[in-house]
């Protein structure tokens, strides 16, 4: 239920504006957001690098109705990856995009236009893109688009959410040899008619589309802070045959830092999620909905504890 509200406040300009509003929300964001700079960003990554760790650079921001903000929002991705390239990162330094804040909602044409700028700017630093994945109203047009950028950019990977009920079957069509998935569970409020509500069914969901990328031949990259899904990705990976090289765990930027840093240690690829932008409000949210310790922490530091 505290879920489900959160999601709901995720989309609310009332509660946007209540929860910036408070002194100490800035302190609080800064745990999940890198911060609003390129500069700041570069930093994080940095950081993240010297730890081992690779990473997924996400400029927050969706659902723009405005051809020039989708406009402005390619080329911010052109200048963070501009400001990459002397850290040589090469495929442990990707980029995020969501097609929505590039235009998708106005036209699909408009999104693989700067979906393809943002593709060739990150193939001068040796790297790729990964398309997030929205709301189901949005997962066709997603996967149509990720067809045409993979003509030119085989690398491109795609987010798939285990909650919704036909992910298994997108998961069988995205496992083929060289497919990069991002597995995750799914952070949007989605209806009873097309995704598994009850939390219990939507690990299962996970299971199965996991189980599901780790038979198939393409890159799986798994999406999760739950140490029982790390333990059967690790089952399924010895299972299936597949090496430590073959398949990597994505977590999210200040959540669970010291098991990022062990399964690094391990010689997993462990990749890191690093939002950054002033645009972070409905990210920020979603994190409390996925889990009530997120909540906790946000409480705790609003008391000055």
């Amino acid at each position: 239920m505290l879920g489900q509200l959160l999601l709901a406040a995720s989309r609310s300009g009332l509660v946007r504006r209540s929860v910036s509003g408070f002194p100490l929300t800035n302190k609080v964001v800064q745990r999940f957001v890198a911060g609003e700079s390129v500069e700041e960003a570069r930093v994080a990554v940095e950081r993240l690098r010297d730890a081992n760790l690779a990473v997924t650079i996400d400029h927050l921001g969706e659902e723009t109705l405005d051809a020039g903000a989708a406009k402005a929002t390619a080329g911010a991705y052109i200048t963070l990856l501009e400001a990459l390239r002397p850290l040589g990162l090469g495929v442990r330094g990707e980029v995020s995009v969501k097609l929505s804040a590039v235009g998708q909602r106005l036209d699909d044409a408009m999104a693989l236009e700067h979906a393809r700028e943002i593709c060739a700017a990150a193939a001068l630093n040796g790297s790729t893109v990964t398309l997030d994945m929205e709301d189901h109203t949005t997962v066709d047009s997603t996967l149509g688009i990720l067809r045409k950028l993979r003509e030119d950019y085989p690398a491109t990977g795609v987010a798939v959410q285990a909650y919704l009920f036909r992910s298994e079957a997108d998961c069988r069509d995205l496992s083929a040899e060289g497919s990069r998935v991002r597995l995750v569970k799914g952070a949007y409020r989605e209806p009873a008619s097309v995704a598994h509500q009850d939390k219990a069914e939507v690990d299962k969901a996970y299971v199965r589309c996991l189980r599901i990328l780790m038979a198939g031949k393409g890159y799986p990259m798994v999406a999760t802070h739950d140490d029982r899904l790390i333990a059967i990705t690790e089952l399924l990976a010895d299972r299936f045959g597949r090496s430590i090289g073959d398949h990597e765990f994505q977590m999210l930027y200040g959540i669970r830092t010291d098991r990022q840093e062990s399964l690094a240690g391990a010689g997993h690829t462990v990749r890191v999620y690093v939002p950054y932008g002033d645009d972070w409000y409905g990210y920020f949210m979603r994190r409390l909905a996925e889990r009530p310790a997120n909540v906790a922490f946000f409480l705790r530091a609003l008391g000055g504890k």
